[in-house]
């Protein structure tokens, strides 16, 4: 008797550890089926003549019991959660909460931007340019960094989800090893694109050996400085990066003002510090999670994380292709300057969209509050809105996609006023650079920041549609909007004016934004179908 005793109790707390509250006897039947409990055994372990009659006993002692008794653990984590939750009325001040954590975060994140213009503004040099460079060094060293940030974009994007993913379900040692899995992959995928760029020009002589070898030199530290970065996102360790840039930016402009060692050195040293100190700090912030882990014992299906990853691999590699067309395109349109290369740098067309990026950057905080106060109140709104009336959340939250629209419209105008006031104003552009704003940057960034307005819009969009886990749509849409900046930007640059190019810019960046907006309207209506799809 006390054996039947022992075993029932058993399988009624593994009964609730694994489906808390049943909601009928043929529930209890399933769960107790699943655990290997066969109808032959019932008898001998339990009792009882069937597996039925042993379910309908677990069943009626359950709801005899208090409610409170049968929650397992992942409910009483929700419950805790549920204590947290925040009042429909307190909805205004969580959003004014939101706005003053997140906005001030999204332009933190872009400090190390911000400290390279700094630089370039007070000392004419920073990690990566320098004001004295020529036609050909200036295309050499420019080249090599948007090569470093398209071949590792992909992997960057990978990096983060499939990182993000481990972290946040505390498996530390996969987390850790991801990491270093694809920084490898990505920095031996960069040397292989070296080796098939190096033999098209091997082919065709664009451009010669010296040139290539610099530009390849410029593209791999970037590119690996970028995946060395990227962890302290899923991190939430962003600070890292403003550090490591800080000091390698302190170390590299002392060695060219107090040193002969030549411009290109003092670059690479640079950022050769710069991939020093975030892999330091990398490695010694997982020193913790290290102890009673053996990595060699976790295994991870690699097949599995790259179908996961891939269509975030082609978006990363996409975002710079979309941002640099129209800059090859103006490099590569005037035959007379470029004569025996493929595109050479031009210089007021550069100039133009440097300032015109300043629009993307100052709406990053946008970016940043708009996606947490979403994802915020999407949970909220979903547990404070009845099935009855689903309809409700999908117009709370189209609304307050239209509420971040208009914050975003309104930095956005903030920002072309500060844009004007550097063009125009005795303490701006001329100001620190001794020279006044040429007429065809004047017009580059002016179409140029309309074109980062919408291409800003557009990444928005995306953002909603990866908290859904919608990533194809976003991607359909990307490519689509590359073709569309490729083809008029091409057409505009060779027929009007090399300056023209950005029109493709401009005309892609909106083609994205009308794509995602248009999905973003079509999910919403589905907002309650996708949101459980994705979860």
């Amino acid at each position: 008797m006390n054996h039947y005793s022992t075993n029932i109790q058993n399988i009624t707390h593994a009964v609730i550890e694994k489906i808390g509250d049943p909601v009928s006897p043929m529930v209890v039947l399933a769960t107790i089926e699943s655990m290997g409990v066969r109808d032959k055994d019932v008898f001998l372990d339990f009792g009882f003549v069937s597996l039925r009659d042993l379910s309908v006993f677990v069943f009626e002692d359950l709801k005899e019991r208090e409610l409170i008794s049968l929650k397992n653990g992942n409910e009483q984590k929700k419950k805790g959660a549920e204590r947290e939750n925040i009042p429909v009325s307190d909805y205004l001040w969580i959003k004014a909460k939101l706005f003053v954590q997140y906005y001030p975060l999204g332009i933190f994140h872009l400090l190390p931007v911000f400290l390279q213009v700094a630089a370039i503004i007070l000392f004419g040099y920073s990690l990566w340019t320098f004001i004295g460079f020529n036609i050909v060094q200036s295309t050499s060293v420019v080249f090599g960094v948007i090569l470093g940030l398209i071949l590792s974009g992909g992997f960057v994007q990978v990096l983060g989800r499939q990182a993000s993913f481990y972290w946040h379900h505390q498996e530390y040692g996969k987390c850790k090893i991801i990491i270093d899995k694809v920084i490898q992959i990505g920095l031996l995928g960069i040397l292989v694109s070296f080796g098939l760029i190096a033999m098209v020009n091997f082919l065709f002589h664009f451009y010669p050996s010296t040139f290539i070898l610099i530009t390849f030199v410029y593209a791999f530290l970037i590119g690996a400085l970028l995946l060395y970065t990227a962890p302290f996102h899923t991190l939430k360790k962003r600070w890292a990066i403003s550090l490591a840039v800080f000091f390698a930016t302190a170390v590299a402009l002392l060695l060219n003002f107090y040193t002969e060692i030549h411009i290109y050195f003092t670059h690479w040293i640079g950022i050769g510090i710069a991939i020093l100190v975030s892999k330091i700090l990398l490695n010694s912030y997982f020193k913790k999670y290290k102890k009673g882990t053996n990595q060699k014992d976790i295994v991870l299906n690699k097949y599995m994380v790259i179908y996961k990853n891939y269509r975030y691999f082609l978006y990363g590699a996409l975002v710079y292709i979309f941002v640099f067309i129209d800059r090859i395109l103006a490099w590569s349109a005037d035959a007379q300057l470029t004569h025996q290369f493929l595109f050479l740098y031009e210089k007021n067309y550069e100039i133009g969209m440097d300032l015109a990026i300043l629009v993307f950057f100052m709406l990053a905080g946008v970016l940043e509050y708009a996606i947490a106060s979403f994802s915020r109140f999407l949970d909220l709104y979903q547990k404070s809105t009845s099935f009855l009336i689903k309809q409700e959340l999908s117009k709370k939250l189209y609304k307050m996609y239209w509420n971040h629209i208009g914050l975003f419209l309104i930095t956005a105008f903030f920002t072309a006023v500060l844009i004007f006031l550097i063009i125009t104003q005795p303490w701006g552009y001329r100001a620190n650079f001794g020279v006044t704003l040429d007429v065809l940057s004047i017009k580059v960034c002016f179409i140029g920041g309309l074109g980062y307005l919408f291409f800003t819009w557009g990444m928005l969009n995306a953002l909603y549609l990866y908290t859904l886990d919608r990533p194809r749509v976003v991607l359909k849409a990307l490519f689509i909007s590359c073709a569309v900046n490729f083809a008029i930007g091409f057409v505009c640059s060779r027929m009007v004016g090399y300056e023209y190019s950005v029109v493709g810019m401009l005309i892609g960046s909106i083609t994205f934004m009308v794509l995602t907006l248009k999905a973003i309207r079509t999910f919403l209506k589905n907002l309650d179908y996708h949101y459980y799809a994705a979860y």
